[in-house]
């Protein structure tokens, strides 16, 4: 394949509306979109997560993204939330995050982050953990997103405003690349 697909990822603290914006910006452009592999990776764990299943949702999203990009015709696409993630959460729960996780976060880049906002009610899941933490979390994501000097924007409002403002900063994005 020698064309580029640009990858744009929907990232930020647990219940922020990543899933519903990936799929909303994926409809609104008709591009394909990548959902979250952990999700559906942690629905079916038996016991705690151990830092080898973060290891295994590191690849399961790597090859779920790769899937997409093998099948795709267009030239982006919208991932809901990245293989960052299992560094965030490694180093939440673990104090570490994988090797492989560190070496793959130098090599696969991703062209523009939708940083969403911490401005939406907090949402129960039996997937989440922190719902008093969403501010630390959020300087994390901060703080991972300069460490990788990412091109992002933080993307606020509630409802079809917020939808608005992440289409508003795609539409920047694409533009800057013509």
């Amino acid at each position: 394949m020698n064309r580029k697909i640009k990858k744009i990822a929907v990232v930020g603290p647990e219940s922020t509306g990543k899933s519903t914006m990936a799929k909303q910006l994926s409809k609104y452009y008709n591009v394909p979109w990548v959902p979250e592999y952990a999700r559906y990776y942690c629905a079916n764990l038996t016991e705690p997560c151990t830092l080898q299943d973060e290891v295994n949702m590191f690849y399961g999203q790597l090859a779920l993204e790769d899937s997409v990009v093998e099948n795709m015709e267009g030239d982006f696409l919208i991932c809901d939330t990245t293989f960052a993630t299992v560094k965030i959460w490694s180093d939440a729960f673990f104090g570490q995050t994988p090797d492989v996780v560190l070496e793959a976060l130098k090599q696969r880049k991703y062209d523009f982050y939708i940083l969403l906002n911490i401005d939406l009610p907090w949402e129960d899941d039996p997937l989440r953990d922190f719902p008093n933490r969403r501010e630390h979390f959020m300087q994390v994501w901060h703080n991972e997103l300069k460490a990788l000097n990412a091109n992002y924007k933080l993307v606020s409002g509630i409802g079809e405003e917020r939808v608005d403002h992440a289409i508003k900063a795609i539409d920047e994005f694409l533009l800057s690349k013509i």
